[in-house]
């Protein structure tokens, strides 16, 4: 099975602990969803988030759903002008069927990094 990179990206209202939690949650179960994985294919997720998000890691919420066995990280992303403000994204890793191309997810305010995949 081909070893894959999964993109999400959402953005969230307001940077609280519940909001966090629910854009990340939805960002990663949209992921899971469209690409028919379960919580145990996934291998690793690197988050990042602009620096306006600061309530709590991505990390803790992804845990909610499950994802537990698989290694985690959470970085700053890097600021640039015209940058997305409030922003979550993910690189999800996970082994996909062969021939199965991987369905990346854009949510809310995040659609403007990638229109042509935003759903």
């Amino acid at each position: 099975m081909p070893f894959r990179a999964i993109r999400g990206a959402t953005t969230v209202e307001v940077d609280d602990v519940e909001h966090v939690r629910a854009a990340t949650v939805e960002m990663v179960t949209e992921v899971l969803e469209r690409n028919g994985l379960a919580p145990s294919d996934v291998v690793s997720i690197l988050f990042t988030a602009t620096e306006d998000v600061r309530a709590m890691p991505p990390a803790a919420a992804a845990r909610t759903v499950g994802i537990v066995d698989a290694a985690l990280m959470c970085a700053q992303e890097m600021a640039y002008d015209g940058g997305v403000d409030r922003c979550i994204r993910m690189m999800l890793h996970a082994e996909l069927m062969a021939g199965q191309v991987p369905k990346h997810v854009y949510l809310h305010g995040a659609t403007v990094l990638r229109p042509d995949l935003a759903s």
